[in-house]
């Protein structure tokens, strides 16, 4: 149960999920011939480690999460001091909400002018077992990639599980993934996520 919430924590934190869900898609496609070799897929798979590797330890875990919010944090303190004297005046706080409530209202209009259906796709992606939703996230394939159980993804466990995920992806084994079997696959996947599962024995 512990090493299952320290990966919840970490999937949480990160944005390795996608990668790992799917062999890199058009982002990986380097060439834009529409079909993505395994050796295109391992090279993003690289790319996106060294992303997600906040810290440069050579890992990701918690401790990138950690770093992360600190920039995080720093950024939008940063954002917030204007005059940049290490403090938040009254009125550099009131000027953040005035400018805050103009973008909401600058969104809902734009989503009004959309209409009712991409409100309920904005949030339908946080849902469980959505992209964004934590179930999609907890013990699965972060779970599979920490593959030594030490709480910590490192680069070989990365491109072994980001290259599992191309495997599966080629229907054909031919060594590359075409559209189409990139979407098969994800339909494979949306169905597995949308199954009920057995509730956790205590």
């Amino acid at each position: 149960m512990n090493k299952k919430i320290s990966l919840f924590a970490l999937g949480a934190a990160l944005i390795a999920v996608p990668v790992l869900a799917a062999p890199g898609g058009a982002k990986a496609d380097t060439d834009g011939n529409g079909t993505l070799t395994r050796t295109e897929a391992q090279a993003h798979a690289a790319q996106m480690f060294a992303k997600l590797d906040f810290n440069r330890d050579g890992k990701i875990d918690a401790a990138d999460r950690t770093a992360k919010h600190s920039e995080m944090h720093a950024k939008k303190f940063a954002s917030l001091d204007a005059d940049g004297n290490g403090s938040i005046s009254q009125a550099e706080w009131n000027a953040h909400g005035a400018d805050r409530a103009a973008k909401r209202a600058e969104r809902g209009g734009k989503r009004a002018d959309a209409g009712d259906a991409s409100e309920g796709k904005r949030h339908g992606m946080r849902g469980p077992g959505k992209r964004g939703g934590h179930d999609g996230m907890r013990g699965g394939m972060m779970g599979k990639a920490d593959t030594n159980g030490d709480k910590a993804i490192s680069q070989a466990e990365f491109q072994t599980a980001a290259l599992a995920r191309f495997d599966a992806s080629d229907a054909n084994k031919d060594g590359q993934v075409t559209a189409e079997e990139r979407q098969a696959q994800r339909g494979e996947w949306r169905a597995k996520r949308a199954a009920p599962t057995a509730p956790a024995s205590q």
